[in-house]
């Protein structure tokens, strides 16, 4: 019997979640995504009139902080493979009245944009998903402007003994088991803890950055390692 592949199985995983998706999100990470995500967005600097890219882009909820970043002379792009997660950002989208905000259904691996097009270029909680992390970030760094930011914000590894013990027990045993309970989705949340565990460290990740050409990386640490961004620069010349 063929096993799935990995964008098979995530792409499966979304398709079901996607409803409670938020609200997990805020159980998983105690509420503590949103702040990580603000201290970020405080680090990315955005300027009024830019343009950004949100890839893997869920619900949009990065979208739209982006595009009040951005405000009404700036665009953003969300992209997800999700149509699922899609319908829920436009929704909100539309909630909002955001016109500067487009949505398109689309693959990470194979970003549907001109070289050089975007100021900023950001993936939330999505890298893990992908089935090569390089060729991702590579695509990113070929979309964004020279003298542009690429940021990621994603799990990562905790390197406190004992606290990382705890993180790889909560990720493998509470986290479906909460799954179950709010989104009756035992098996994706036990898939969600599959990919955090496999994810790069900040250091292994902050090499890949460097690798796919960015300079000046910065890395930021939240809640002990549980998550951390990754900033890196495109060179100008």
């Amino acid at each position: 019997m063929q096993h799935p592949s990995k964008e098979e199985r995530v792409h499966k995983v979304f398709e079901k979640i996607y409803g409670n998706y938020d609200k997990m999100n805020s159980v998983i990470s105690f509420k503590r995504h949103t702040a990580w995500r603000k201290d970020t967005m405080k680090r990315m600097n955005v300027q009024k009139g830019a343009s950004a890219l949100d890839v893997c882009c869920g619900t949009a909820d990065w979208t739209i902080a982006l595009s009040e970043a951005v405000g009404d002379s700036g665009k953003v792009s969300g992209l997800d493979f999700s149509k699922n997660m899609l319908s829920i950002g436009e929704e909100k989208v539309k909630a909002l009245g955001k016109k500067n905000i487009e949505l398109v259904h689309g693959n990470a691996m194979e970003l549907p944009y001109e070289d050089n097009t975007f100021d900023y270029v950001t993936i939330g909680f999505g890298l893990r998903n992908v089935p090569d992390y390089f060729q991702v970030l590579k695509e990113m760094y070929r979309v964004v402007k020279p003298g542009g930011k690429v940021v990621c914000l994603e799990t990562s590894q905790p390197t406190l003994i004992g606290f990382r013990q705890m993180y790889f027990l909560y990720f493998q045993y509470i986290m479906p088991a909460l799954g179950k309970i709010f989104a009756k989705s035992y098996e994706e949340y036990a898939w969600l803890h599959e990919s955090a565990k496999d994810f790069p460290g900040m250091k292994e990740l902050k090499e890949m950055f460097e690798k796919a050409g960015f300079e000046n990386v910065q890395v930021k640490a939240y809640t002990g390692g549980v998550a951390a961004m990754h900033l890196g620069f495109k060179p100008t010349k």
